[in-house]
């Protein structure tokens, strides 16, 4: 029997990473010397493994991206220009497939997290830029969004039913349907469902890469709080116990690590942002982790080697990309060995 194409872990090799460049048609408006600038931070992290393909408006746009990196990356940028809204390329890049060394790039639609924001031109970005991949790429008429899913590379799929079920997606289609198109399409046999746990201000309807991760087939990551006084606290214990309670494909339970979120962080009018350590970035032989200039911080760190051992993390700020709610795995899409053409 022919192994068929399965959505491939965030572990396994990389060749490069895609970025979209904050512009001032972006929300980034108001802050973007100081995103521009945590964007170069992200993007000489992301080089020191593999090179950063960075999307940007035009020429001019292109220049100064350039001038801002300056030579600071050890594996040279590819920079690609095309139009989009908005820089969250991990909920409108390729999703990859793999088999026996072969790939296969699905493009799902994104409607804006729910038609909540404008994102013709996001939704395009995969066939403006063909000319990048070298695998197969092929549209779906389906809205699925890179930062909902995760992997454990053995056929199983992590996702919350707040997003993928609950939300204004795919509304022609039952719950049975979505799990069972989406088990189909990405080459997977089960589904793990989230019910519980939430971030507030996460506009994304839970989005898992905010939630749990796997960093192994048989470890999830998760984020947690123990602050009696934080209404994260209910949530995020109601989510612990349902990952208690998930069970591998051999009947064993995860190993199952806590991060415990940063200390709260707000937007100028008082509102709660979504802060999770647990937005990394697996990149080859490095995990990019968001760092808030809080105590949880070190702890944060701490696990994640733990669960990462051989691996060395590379903290970047976080403070500016949960502004507009998102961290380094929101702000990047991997690419792993043979979707691109270098």
């Amino acid at each position: 029997m022919t192994k068929s194409f399965s959505l491939l872990p965030e572990w396994a090799e990389q060749a490069a990473v895609l970025m979209a460049w904050p512009h001032e048609s972006t929300d980034w408006q108001s802050w973007l010397a100081a995103i521009q600038q945590d964007y170069v931070e992200l993007a000489v992290a992301i080089a020191r493994e593999v090179p950063p393909i960075i999307l940007c408006q035009d020429e001019a746009h292109r220049d100064l991206i350039l001038r801002q990196l300056g030579n600071r990356c050890e594996h040279k940028p590819l920079l690609v220009t095309a139009p989009y809204n908005d820089t969250w390329c991990r909920d409108y890049g390729p999703i990859t497939l793999g088999r026996n060394g072969q790939v296969q790039l699905l493009d799902f639609c994104f409607n804006g997290w729910g038609d909540k924001y404008d994102a013709n031109l996001d939704n395009q970005i995969n066939r403006s830029i063909a000319s990048v991949w070298s695998g197969e790429l092929t549209t779906l008429d389906f809205e699925l969004e890179g930062g909902s899913i995760e992997t454990d590379g053995q056929g199983t799929l992590l996702t919350t039913t707040h997003c993928l079920l609950d939300s204004n997606r795919n509304n022609d289609f039952s719950d049975a349907q979505i799990e069972a198109y989406v088990l189909e399409k990405l080459g997977l046999q089960r589904c793990l469902w989230l019910s519980r746990g939430a971030l507030f201000g996460d506009d994304t309807d839970s989005h898992i890469d905010n939630l749990a991760r796997f960093t192994s087939a048989d470890t999830i990551v998760y984020a947690i709080c123990r602050e009696q006084d934080d209404p994260h606290t209910e949530h995020l214990q109601a989510m612990e116990a349902e990952l208690q309670a998930f069970r591998q494909p051999n009947g064993e339970p995860y190993k199952l690590h806590a991060i415990h979120i940063p200390a709260p962080q707000f937007d100028e009018n008082g509102k709660r942002l979504p802060g999770s350590y647990i937005n990394f970035l697996i990149v080859n032989n490095s995990v990019i982790v968001p760092v808030f200039g809080c105590p949880q911080d070190k702890a944060a760190l701490a696990t994640l080697q733990e669960c990462f051992p051989g691996k060395r993390l590379l903290p970047v700020p976080g403070g500016n990309l949960i502004k507009q709610y998102g961290g380094p795995h929101c702000a990047t899409m991997q690419l792993p060995k043979g979707t691109v053409k270098f």
